[in-house]
């Protein structure tokens, strides 16, 4: 049916009229065919020139119409935001003399243009996290450890994701808040436990930790700022874990009192003094941490041991071997930039834009033409999306996949395609492959079950420059030449005297055995009675347990 226009202009007259600032076009059947929402995106740019408009064509093109509207509604709301600042951004970028090309972290683990994400806000939400499984697939393929647990634990969150072969896992099952985003994202897990996560009690008098923060500004107790509420950090304090005198490399100097007094005005709703709170507050939040790595591992069916856990985050070094003890991980990996992880995963990226087709079938009654022109139309699309970027046709990589189910099935499962054009027998194959995974995933398959087609996927990707970090020779194992003092930390009930070590001193082939401390401009690694610590190649710190056996880090 054609767009009737006086009921459009009307209905944008009325928006108009309630001061408006975006508006959301989303029509029934637009994903097979979005003439009439250009249509109307055209009209409310003429009536409507101050506003942010966006269609759902344009944002989620697939056939659930509650997903791409919801997905579509978000994308509206945060977009005028996002469209303001990147436009301020590129402004001030001009002036100064930039002649780089700006680039942006997106929600599925591709970067992209301004351009691109202003009309794309909702790609943009979680785009920080998602960075972070980038960073960590780079450094285990270093440590030749391909099945990892990444955990990235800053001032207010904590992020964790699985990456199974070194395959970062992705969702289009997420929700904001109360509103659905249905836009692929990388699978990470964000609760509220960071190092500015705030200890309470709560109506039973039992202790919380989070997901509160007192952030950066007034910070935790310690930081002197104002804050009066004891947090991780002030805990991580008390018990020796944190230098006073060298955080941020001593750019701030820690109050240990003002730490202590939060802690016993606590602990005296606890029936604790101020070191046996600071001690229940760490490993209350190092309990809830691994409830959340169970919730990503073992609840769906990964032995743990079979994972080497990947701490990063400026926290996630202290509590990394601590969370790795309760869920029976016996191999740590802290990076060397641990405090700038998903920073240093954002250069480890691939450029790129993914693309979706919804297509409708059982598979047996596909037809062949119909997918092989969806597929040429994301290709098309995703060839001039780097047109601006002066990169050639051939240089761009295409990955194609089709989203298949068990008729009736609610979930699907993404399966790759090989070879484009697709025949009968690429079909058959896919057909194969969905079994498989489907074993692989949920521990059986049904095989004699038909198999509904409900869409295909391209991603079109630039690999981005090589991020090449040279390796040193191994030295002697001995750290005694990094050592510069000893201070009294909390280790198995007790304040033992605990040697600790500059970080910029450690050589690669360095063993520190536990307890031990090593510290860092940017962060501190704890190393708890049992742990041997070796300083790899790289200058990152590989941590094992001595009372587990370690598995192969590869899952292998």
């Amino acid at each position: 049916m054609p767009l009737n226009e006086a009921e459009t202009r009307a209905a944008l007259a009325a928006l108009g009229a309630e001061g408006v600032s975006a508006v959301a076009i989303c029509f029934l059947h637009s994903y097979a065919n979005p003439a009439n929402e250009q249509a109307a995106a055209r009209l409310a740019a003429e009536a409507l020139p101050e506003a942010y408009v966006v269609a759902s064509h344009d944002i989620l093109p697939v056939w659930r119409e509650y997903d791409r509207f919801s997905t579509t509604v978000v994308s509206a709301y945060v977009g005028p935001v996002v469209d303001q600042y990147l436009a301020t951004l590129d402004r001030r970028l001009r002036e100064i003399g930039f002649g780089g090309t700006l680039l942006l972290v997106q929600s599925d683990g591709l970067v992209l243009t301004p351009e691109e994400s202003r009309r794309r806000a909702v790609y943009l939400i979680s785009s920080g996290p998602a960075a972070a499984p980038s960073a960590a697939t780079y450094w285990g393929r270093a440590a030749d450890a391909t099945n990892l647990i990444s955990v990235d634990m800053g001032g207010t969150s904590f992020d964790v994701s699985l990456i199974r072969a070194g395959e970062i896992p992705t969702t289009t099952e997420t929700w904001v808040g109360e509103e659905r985003v249905a836009i692929k994202m990388v699978d990470v897990h964000s609760v509220g436990a960071g190092g500015g996560s705030i200890a309470w009690t709560d109506a039973l008098g039992l202790l919380r930790v989070g997901p509160r923060s007192a952030g950066a500004d007034p910070g935790p107790a310690c930081y002197g700022r104002g804050g009066a509420e004891p947090t991780v950090t002030d805990a991580d304090l008390v018990l020796g874990y944190v230098p006073d005198d060298y955080f941020l490399g001593g750019a701030i100097t820690l109050q240990p009192d003002r730490a202590r007094d939060a802690l016993a005005r606590l602990g005296e709703r606890l029936g604790l003094d101020a070191v046996q709170t600071a001690h229940a507050v760490f490993t209350t939040v190092n309990s809830f941490m691994a409830d959340q790595i169970m919730e990503v591992s073992t609840k769906r069916g990964h032995d743990v041991r079979d994972f080497t856990l990947i701490g990063a985050g400026g926290a996630g070094a202290v509590h990394a071997a601590s969370i790795a003890r309760l869920v029976g991980i016996p191999t740590i990996l802290i990076p060397r930039f641990s405090a700038l992880f998903s920073a240093f995963g954002m250069f480890a990226m691939p450029i790129g834009r993914s693309y979706v087709r919804s297509y409708l079938r059982r598979l047996a009654a596909v037809e062949l033409d119909t997918v092989n022109r969806l597929f040429a139309e994301m290709e098309a699309e995703g060839r001039q999306a780097f047109a601006p970027l002066r990169v050639p046709a051939e240089a761009v990589a295409l990955r194609r996949t089709v989203d298949l189910r068990y008729i009736g099935q609610f979930h699907e499962i993404e399966v790759p395609v090989a070879r484009y054009p697709l025949s009968v027998e690429d079909l058959a194959q896919a057909e194969a492959d969905f079994h498989r995974r489907h074993q692989e995933l949920y521990g059986f398959t049904q095989p004699r079950r038909g198999l509904e087609l409900l869409g295909c996927r391209t991603t079109a990707t630039v690999a981005s420059a090589p991020v090449d970090i040279p390796s040193a020779a191994t030295r002697d194992a001995d750290p005694t030449p990094a050592l510069w003092r000893h201070r009294p930390c909390f280790f198995d009930g007790r304040f033992v005297e605990t040697p600790c070590y500059l970080g910029e001193r450690l050589a690669a082939g360095n063993v520190l055995d536990g307890p031990a401390i090593v510290e860092e401009t940017t962060t501190t690694v704890v190393v708890p009675d049992g742990f041997t610590c070796t300083v790899d190649p790289y200058r990152n710190y590989l941590l094992r347990q001595g009372d587990l056996p370690a598995h192969s880090p590869g899952g292998a």
